[in-house]
């Protein structure tokens, strides 16, 4: 009896906070909110945080269902436009069909520290739009002005050091998604002389990396990644910096997913390092192909590469076959380091067709390789494959041990990534002869 008591007794009171969050969220709308809006703008989001993830959700279910445009005058300012389509009535027509949640968020985000708060509102959303879709409205204008708030020209860019302050290299090695920082020491070497760490930051957030970027200088274009994460790695004198390799990108804020970081942050390092060392030539990646393994064991006969010549094709399920003979009719097993051990230069030869063939057909699609869309999108080209690129557990299972470098050419990125955008992959004569 008790037990049920203390349970009805918090249930009334997430009930009163939720009543009193979305009574503040109308007020905050309202014209006195308008007038009165840092006060109430920072009292609203301190209710927000103290919310449980149930209180959460009825948030989020409230903001999508409840601060819609209204049908109606949506209806008539369209067709006012449609009879005469001046400017009083286009303007007229923008602001009835905008969500009334977006000036909410507008609003709230007039108070210090609220660009946070917002950010993380929308990472506790977005586990959840598989379940909800009706979030996605709600979701989607944070997205949008996200895009706003956190354009590149807001953004700092800062390279981060041995000097930095103890919690932003805290901040690295926990945010650090392509290569596993392994302590201090690990991250020691990372940033030695013939290394680089650069993050965007935003004035809202200061102390925060929204996403970092590490570039190792080398004398040549490297293959594997080992030799570039090896705590021992022997450090490159300066008068050796030929080549500028981007290993790694990591975003820090999930609630940014969907925000375009990474691509403005790249471009502008490069233009950063090509002032600061004049003699770096080569701006290139070594990076992962997450989707290649995966890509491989659902094909059979590549009709999906809908670009390909039928030559092109029957060497591709000549690869294929081949690589089943080899790992006893189990695709899977190329992801481990006895079955690659034994394929012969034939057999070498097939995989890299493979990956070629995936990355230069398959990325121009929604279900291309995320990174190879990524970097080809921002303007590089597919410049090499590399055989036993990454041999880690992570590297095997996801691409049978391939790594690919991307060519950042600075004066063809623009051209480059036009052709990405008309589903034209640049790729070199390395990569072609693959096929």
């Amino acid at each position: 009896m008790l037990d049920e008591l203390k349970q009805a007794s918090r249930l009334r009171s997430q009930q009163r906070q939720q009543r009193q969050v979305l009574i503040g969220a109308r007020r905050l709308l309202s014209e006195r909110g308008e007038a009165n809006s840092q006060a109430l703008a920072r009292e609203l989001l301190e209710r927000i945080a103290q919310l449980p993830p149930e209180g959460l959700e009825s948030l989020f279910e409230s903001l999508s269902t409840d601060f819609n445009p209204d049908p109606k005058a949506v209806l008539a300012a369209a067709q006012a436009y449609v009879d005469e389509p001046n400017a009083r009535h286009l303007q007229a027509l923008m602001h009835c069909s905008e969500p009334p949640r977006q000036e909410l968020f507008r609003r709230l985000n007039r108070t210090p520290g609220a660009t946070g708060h917002l950010v993380r509102l929308r990472r506790s959303l977005l586990p959840g739009l598989s379940k909800h879709p009706e979030w996605r409205s709600t979701e989607s204008d944070l997205l949008h002005l996200f895009g706003s708030w956190f354009n590149p020209g807001f953004l700092q860019m800062r390279q981060v050091d041995l000097n930095s302050p103890a919690q932003l290299l805290e901040q690295i090695i926990r945010h650090e998604a392509v290569h596993e920082i392994d302590g201090w020491d690990d991250l020691r070497r990372r940033l030695q002389p013939d290394r680089r760490l650069f993050a965007f930051f935003h004035p809202q957030l200061p102390e925060e990396p929204l996403i970092f970027v590490e570039v190792a200088l080398l004398p040549e274009m490297p293959a594997a990644i080992a030799p570039l994460i090896a705590k021992n790695a022997p450090t490159v004198r300066p008068d050796q910096f030929k080549v500028a390799v981007f290993y790694s990108i990591s975003n820090c804020e999930p609630g940014l997913k969907g925000v375009s970081l990474g691509n403005f942050l790249i471009k502008r390092v490069s233009e950063h390092l090509q002032r600061e060392i004049p003699k770096l030539k080569t701006f290139c990646t070594l990076s992962p192909i997450p989707g290649f393994a995966a890509w491989l064991q659902r094909s059979s006969d590549f009709a999906d590469l809908t670009s390909f010549k039928k030559g092109q094709l029957e060497r591709l399920r000549a690869a294929r076959t081949l690589l089943m003979e080899a790992s006893g009719d189990e695709l899977s097993k190329l992801g481990q380091t006895e079955t690659l051990g034994k394929l012969d230069e034939a057999g070498q030869q097939a995989l890299l067709r493979l990956a070629a063939a995936y990355l230069i057909g398959q990325t121009p699609t929604a279900a291309g390789d995320p990174v190879a869309r990524f970097h080809l999108d921002n303007g590089a080209r597919l410049e090499r494959l590399n055989w036993q690129g990454n041999r880690s557990a992570k590297g095997l299972k996801q691409a049978c041990g391939l790594m690919v470098n991307y060519l950042y050419d600075l004066g063809k990125i623009e051209h480059h990534h036009e052709a990405f955008t008309q589903g034209e992959i640049s790729y070199s004569r390395t990569v072609a002869a693959l096929l």
